[in-house]
């Protein structure tokens, strides 16, 4: 386990405005509570609170990822209407104690989703 600091800094923080997650033409996630994490000199990733998310387009694979700041992560395919994006989503079920304001939260692929923050008068 990796502590974040200058040489890797992570941050997370409430994002400053709503934000959806859309697949094939339909919502799967809608929420004003996500977090925003900012991570080195990687784009930042929006995490989703999970009860913001329709958890029933989802099923969870074998695929699992490490991440020495982070902790392990798992992956999730999304079904919409017959179109499949195999682990498209992932979670850090119990993230490492630095990161455990992300336990219960889930982040999509933005190559593969389109992610997007809300303006207030389309909500």
């Amino acid at each position: 386990m990796k502590i974040p600091g200058p040489d890797h800094p992570i941050t997370i923080a409430p994002a400053a405005r709503p934000w959806r997650a859309r697949f094939n033409g339909r919502v799967v996630a809608d929420s004003a509570g996500a977090l925003l994490l900012k991570e080195a000199s990687y784009p930042p990733v929006i995490y989703f609170p999970r009860v913001d998310v329709t958890t029933d387009l989802l099923s969870r694979t074998e695929r699992s990822t490490h991440c020495p700041y982070k902790g392990d992560a798992t992956y999730f395919t999304l079904s919409v209407d017959g179109q499949i994006a195999p682990n498209v989503i992932w979670s850090y079920e119990t993230p490492f104690p630095a990161m455990e304001a992300i336990t219960g939260h889930l982040a999509f692929y933005a190559d593969r989703v389109d992610i997007y923050e809300v303006d207030d008068e389309v909500r």
